[in-house]
């Protein structure tokens, strides 16, 4: 089961997702919250995988809550963002702050769960439009960016274009015919260039560098 924490102002769109959730079978809402306040003094006792992080509260907002959560404990919830927001400065502090994933709330419901697992499985999870929007913001700088960006190896780059893609390291061993010992060793090697710590941060920094 993945366990959920729904942490949004509105109440009633806060209880529909928390309902729209329950319907899933391997799903189970462990709690709701109405900021970021409740959100962190929620987590130690509800003990979710993923928290769905809307931005934009009273309050202390969901990219600070984000950041806290990740320096709560050793291991901390996933969170994905789910918002109404797609300006540019918001998708990138949120997975600054750590946000595994940044869907919108236009999103389909199936769109949703299979975000929601994803993230939960370690996964990085990007709506179409939030992709789109960080690839036109690579592109939108000087000329010469990539080049003054990190260089990558064309491994390097294959494996981040695949996680971009939402595969697991697994998936990509697989795909690419290759161990996930190597598939790890790559991207540590990629995040040391890129300087980040994770994958989602890995993608993101990549495709604004104009690398992906």
């Amino acid at each position: 089961m993945v366990r959920i924490l729904v942490v949004d102002d509105h109440p009633i769109v806060r209880a529909g997702i928390a309902g729209l959730l329950a319907t899933e079978p391997d799903f189970e809402v462990v709690g709701e919250a109405a900021s970021g306040e409740a959100a962190l003094d929620l987590v130690s006792a509800a003990r979710p995988d993923v928290v769905l992080m809307d931005l934009r509260m009273p309050g202390m907002g969901g990219v600070e809550a984000t950041r806290r959560l990740a320096r709560l404990t050793a291991s901390p919830p996933r969170v994905l963002v789910f918002t109404t927001y797609e300006e540019d400065d918001q998708i990138l502090a949120a997975i600054e702050a750590g946000a595994n994933g940044y869907l919108v709330k236009a999103a389909p419901a199936d769109e949703l769960a299979a975000g929601v697992r994803a993230v939960a499985a370690g996964q990085t999870v990007l709506a179409p439009s939030i992709a789109a929007q960080l690839v036109a913001r690579a592109h939108a700088g000087p000329e010469d960016r990539a080049e003054r960006g990190p260089r990558l190896t064309p491994r390097e780059v294959e494996i981040l274009r695949l996680v971009g893609d939402g595969m697991s390291n697994p998936e990509i061993a697989g795909r690419l015919f290759i161990g996930e010992s190597t598939v790890k060793t790559h991207l540590l090697r990629a995040f040391e260039k890129l300087g980040v710590s994770d994958r989602t941060r890995a993608v993101t920094r990549a495709m604004e560098c104009g690398i992906l």
